[in-house]
């Protein structure tokens, strides 16, 4: 059978300016979005409201991201990649080697690191149930379980959510308002570290 050589192009080349012209809608969105979070509370932000900052229609901004939370959770994406990739293989205590309760404290103050840098991104992405949801809150669970498990703290499955509690971005974000610096706030963390998992060995 002759395969037709028009069918056969046109169903496995895209056209390139398609691919250009998603790329470029794509940093449109994501820079509009930057620009709108660092400037305003993300939770009043509105998917119009960056469709309109970028230029582009609701149609084109819902094709790529079905909501503000998704858009959020692509901005964080790259800087929670590299501390996750810090956390399996860093240098002691982030990374393996480390007592439980160094590598606790370690991840709290990396955490505020990231806090004090992009909290309205995690405010954006994490607000109230939506925290639970995202792929990071899941990596971020699993190494704290593995760290109470290491140091053999009863139930640890019950543990886990209260000690990321500290983290969520209204409670950073509350303590800044109160005054306290991100170095007060790890400090407050790595003693909480080290009572939950016991004193460094």
């Amino acid at each position: 059978m002759e395969l037709r050589s028009d069918l056969l192009t046109d169903a496995v080349v895209d056209p390139p300016a398609e691919r250009t012209d998603a790329a470029r809608n794509r940093a449109k969105v994501l820079a509009a979005a930057a620009e709108l979070f660092a400037t305003r509370d993300p939770r009043t932000v509105t998917m119009d409201d960056i469709a309109k900052a970028a230029g582009v229609g609701r149609g084109t901004l819902y094709r790529r991201y079905p909501d503000r939370t998704a858009i959020a959770v692509a901005l964080l994406d790259e800087h929670e990649r590299a501390l996750q990739e810090q956390l399996l293989r860093g240098e002691p205590p982030l990374g393996p080697g480390a007592a439980p309760a160094d590598r606790l404290a370690a991840f709290y103050a990396a955490m505020v690191e990231l806090l004090a840098a992009h909290a309205h991104l995690v405010l954006g992405a994490e607000t109230g149930g939506a925290r639970f949801a995202t792929g990071a809150y899941g990596f971020w669970a699993a190494h704290v379980r593995a760290l109470l498990v290491e140091a053999a703290v009863p139930q640890p499955d019950s543990l886990v959510d209260s000690v990321l509690a500290p983290l969520a971005a209204e409670v950073y974000l509350q303590q800044r308002a109160r005054g306290l610096s991100p170095e007060q706030i790890s400090a407050g963390l790595r003693t909480l570290a080290h009572r939950i998992l016991g004193a460094s060995g």
